[in-house]
Parts: structure tokens; sequence; C-alpha cells
């Protein structure tokens, strides 16, 4: 443990697999303790057992990012818990809805939405007054290269991801002077379980060909982890209300 979080609570929704595993496994290392949210029980309790087994803190709650009763649930498990809350992760999403809009029925439509941008909603409502309780804190929602760019065949996860941006920026405008720090981050590709799904790629082997950015590879959840653990931490108090790229090069080029 590096100890740049310690005594720091922080829930994670979608923290059973992925960036969100890996963001939950990175607070506990650096001395914090962790709340991970997730719709499947196997894999959440597993996954805390592991931070157990490392010397870590950590609750799982089994919870859908989509129920705000659920969200509110994660924050409760928190300060009962762990006495506090300092900081979020609003990890929860996906694509579900693909091909042309056109295609798309309402209740695709709303599924995308409420999967990728009313999750982050409920989040924010409840994890908001709890860090607030505590003098303020650090709030990561992650909107992924989708949230600044337009993306052939997922024009639904896309319009959620931007929405995320605008939210992200404004709910930081209503407590950046009461320490409540609130940014997003734009992931581009990360070597995932779900990242895999959409490639069709094997799930233990190489990634086919060249990926598309400058890099020329995906991120590991670790990388995207080592971010979101500083945005969490006490050397970022000035940045609050950002897009944070992450993503191998692709919105510079």
């Amino acid at each position: 443990m590096t100890g740049g979080l310690d005594g720091k609570v922080v829930v994670v929704s979608g923290g059973s697999s992925g960036i969100g595993l890996a963001v939950a496994r990175r607070v506990a290392r650096e001395g914090g303790a962790v709340v991970i949210g997730a719709r499947r029980t196997g894999p959440g309790k597993h996954a805390v057992a592991a931070i157990r087994d490392e010397g870590g803190r950590a609750l799982f709650v089994p919870a859908d990012a989509t129920v705000e009763e659920d969200a509110a649930a994660l924050v409760d498990a928190a300060v009962d818990g762990f006495g506090r809350l300092d900081g979020a992760v609003n990890n929860a999403g996906g694509v579900r809805a693909t091909g042309p809009l056109h295609e798309l029925d309402a209740d695709e439509w709303r599924a995308e939405v409420d999967h990728n941008l009313t999750s982050v909603f409920f989040g924010l409502k409840y994890q908001v007054p709890a860090i607030l309780e505590v003098g303020g804190g650090s709030i990561v929602n992650n909107a992924s290269l989708a949230g600044v760019t337009g993306v052939p065949g997922l024009a639904a996860y896309s319009a959620a991801k931007h929405g995320v941006v605008g939210l992200t920026r404004s709910v930081a405008l209503e407590h950046a002077t009461a320490g409540v720090r609130i940014n997003a981050l734009v992931t581009g590709n990360v070597d995932t379980p779900l990242y895999r799904r959409l490639l069709d790629a094997d799930p233990d082997g190489p990634l086919p060909g060249e990926q598309p950015n400058p890099t020329r590879r995906a991120a590991t959840p670790d990388e995207v982890a080592s971010l979101v653990a500083y945005l969490l931490g006490d050397a970022t108090t000035f940045i609050t209300g950002a897009a944070l790229p992450i993503d191998g090069g692709s919105t510079a080029s």
C-alpha cells in the first residue's frame, strides 16, 4: 500500500470487473476503504475477497446503478461500514444498443440512457451530500471517448456519455466552493471484458490487430486506475469540472 488515499472511503459502481475492479483494488492498495457496487453477486464477492486477502478494507453491496434505491444503499453502506464518504467513482455503464439510430426502438434508447447517464445522476444525488458532510472530496465519472466524439452505430451510447460530461461540469460548478470536486474521464479503448466482447475477441488472448489510437494499443485497466486514484487524492484539489482524456492520443488526432 502506498498510502496516497490513506483513511479515505470510496464507493465504486460497476466495481466487480474491468476498470471498476482495477480502481477498487488501487484504492485499497493506497490505504483507502472501498465499497464495491455491482449487479453480479459472485464477481462482487470475489473482488472483495481478493482485496481483503491483500490486506485491504472492502465491502460489497449488490446494486444496480440504474435503481435509485441501490445508489442510496451504496452510500449508506460506506457511511455505516466505514464512518464516512470521501470519494466516488461512477463507473457502471456499457453498450447495449448498437446499429443505426433509426433502427433503435424507444425502449432500447431509454435503456441505454438509463444505463449510462441516469445511473450517474442517481450516484451523484446521494454521493454529493455525504461528501459535503465531511467537508469535501472527489467524484470521478466514466464518460469514455464517446462523451466527446461521435461514434457511428453507437448514437444512443454516445448521447448518454455526452450527457455525463455535461452533468459532470454542471454539478461541479454547483459545489466548486464547497470542496467537492467532480470530474469526468474520457477513456479510450481499454482492455476490459466489455471491450473484448465488442471486438468479439478471445477473453484470454491478445487483442487482434493494431488498436484505433496513436499508441496502437489498448490501455490496461490499471493505467486508468492510476489516474482515478490521483484524482481521488489530495494532490488534485484544483481540478474540477474537467473532462480528462486517457485515450492514447485519440482526441489529439
